[in-house]
Formats: C-alpha cells, sequence, structure tokens
C-alpha cells in the first residue's frame, strides 16, 4: 500500500508539471500574438518615402522626444563649438536644404542645426523629431559646402524617412517576442539565441536606413543647387577617418561599406539629376 501511495503520488506531481508547462507554453503563445498585432496595429504611411512602417509614436512625439535629448547629446560632445561663423555655417546649409525641399514641410517637424565641438569622434547625427548634428572631427575634415550639404542632407533623410522611430517600434518587438519565447520555453538559452538573431536583423535594418538617407541626401543636394558628386567624397573622408574601411564583414556592421554607398550614391544622382529649383525639371 506505501509503494502505491507513493507512486500516485509521483503521478499526480508529474501531471501538474506537464500542465504546468502547457499554461506556460499558451501564456507565452498568447503574448506573443498580443505583441504581434500590437506591432502590427501601428502601421503608417510615409510619404516621403513611399512606404509603410510600422511606428508607435506620432511626429509630435518624435520632436518631444528629440528636444528632451538634446541637452544631453550636446553635453555627451562636449558642448556646442565656441566659433559662430561655424554655426552659422552649419544652420545656413540646413536651412537651405529645407527651403528647397517643400515636401520636408508636410513632415510638421521642427529641425535645428548643432555644430558640436567634439574634436575626437568623427560623426554627424539626427535625432527623432529634427535635432540634426555634426562633430567638429567630421566638419573640420570637409573641404567645401557642397559635402556639408551632403551631410546635413542625409541626416535629414533620417529624420523624414522616421528611422529613429522605426528602430523603436522593431526593437520594442523582438523584446516582445523574446520575452514570449523565454516565457514559454523556460530556457534562457533561447532568449540569447532570440537575442542575437533581433542583433542581426537590426543590423541590417540600419544599414538600409544609412542607404535611404543617402539617397535622399543626394536628393535634397540637386533641389538646394548642391554638387552631389561631393556626397562621394564624404564617404572617401570617412573611410580614411575609420583607417581605410571597415575591419569587419559589411554583413555585420550598422553602415554600409564607403565604397558600395558610392556606387548607391551615383545611382541616386543619375535618378534625379534633372531636379533643380525646388523640384521643378
Amino acid at each position: 500500500m506505501t509503494y502505491r501511495r507513493s507512486q500516485g503520488r509521483g503521478q499526480s506531481f508529474g501531471g501538474r508539471r506537464g500542465g504546468g508547462i502547457g499554461i506556460t507554453l499558451l501564456l507565452g503563445l498568447g503574448f506573443a500574438a498580443f505583441t504581434l498585432i500590437k506591432y502590427c496595429s501601428t502601421a503608417t504611411y510615409n510619404e516621403i518615402t513611399g512606404e509603410k512602417q510600422y511606428i508607435s509614436i506620432t511626429p509630435d512625439q518624435e520632436v518631444q522626444l528629440g528636444l528632451q535629448s538634446l541637452p544631453h547629446m550636446v553635453q555627451r560632445h562636449g558642448g556646442l563649438h565656441p566659433d559662430p561663423r561655424a554655426q552659422e555655417m552649419v544652420t545656413e546649409v540646413g536651412e537651405n536644404l529645407l527651403k528647397n525641399s517643400p515636401e520636408i514641410a508636410t513632415m510638421g517637424y521642427q529641425f535645428d542645426f548643432h555644430y558640436l565641438a567634439d574634436p575626437n569622434t568623427v560623426n554627424a547625427f539626427a535625432l527623432p523629431g529634427g535635432q540634426v548634428f555634426i562633430t567638429d572631427a567630421l566638419a573640420s575634415r570637409l573641404q567645401n559646402k557642397d559635402q556639408l550639404a551632403g551631410v546635413i542632407g542625409h541626416e535629414i533623410g533620417h529624420v523624414v524617412a522616421r528611422h529613429g522611430a522605426q528602430r523603436m517600434s522593431k526593437s520594442e518587438l523582438i523584446q516582445g517576442l523574446t520575452g514570449a519565447a523565454v516565457l514559454a520555453s523556460g530556457d534562457y538559452g533561447t532568449a540569447q539565441a532570440l537575442e542575437m538573431i533581433g542583433s542581426v536583423i537590426n543590423m541590417k535594418y540600419g544599414r538600409d536606413q544609412e542607404l535611404q538617407s543617402d539617397d535622399l541626401g543626394v536628393k535634397y543636394m540637386i533641389m538646394a543647387g548642391y554638387e552631389p558628386q561631393e556626397m562621394k567624397g564624404v564617404m572617401k573622408i570617412l573611410k580614411e577617418a575609420s583607417g581605410g574601411g571597415s575591419k569587419q564583414p559589411e554583413f555585420f556592421s550598422t553602415h554600409p561599406d564607403p565604397e558600395n554607398r558610392m556606387e548607391k550614391i551615383e545611382e541616386s544622382i543619375q535618378k534625379y539629376k534633372d531636379l533643380k529649383d525646388g523640384g521643378r525639371n
């Protein structure tokens, strides 16, 4: 009798454990379904790029996010450059690009252009909503206003294509699905694998964004009367600044190889070469 009672208890315990696994799996699948439905419900159309995007925040929220992040980004790069003439040049080129590209105004963003004092970080970047930055380490390497226009036009492209907001939504999706997988399996190794896959997806996503912003930058340069071939000069400068090129295969880099970018830039130049005077042929 004792043996039978012990066996019955073992079977009962095993049954509860199996039931627990089943419930956990259902919860995980339910959470994954909720995450996907939430992501898909954010579909919107971008008139600039002609693409459907999945973005969970509004353009006004992008503007506020950029403004809130502005002081931190300025401080992180050593403050604004002390030479007012340098700042005036960056602002002049940025506003000229905006003035000659009426489509940008339809997005409702608040653009400001900032020349950062950072002498070491060769970079330019944009926050969601229209805050655009270039460091002295990059600006001092540029040879003319056309190259500066190429850099700023590229960053404007990131803003109007809503790349920052896109990446935020995609990151939320991957985090949600990773959490669902862990909940369903209880296997931390699964979570690590999914995070690795997610990081590679985001790398590819980032390279596509860079090429799209190059394309828009060329378009805005031509419409504002700048020489688009100088965008290739910017790529050469970036390649030199990186020590001659990427040290790892392009697939595992967030930015395309400069040589590949130059090929795509030439394609964009040919595509938009008839644009001038605000888009009139």
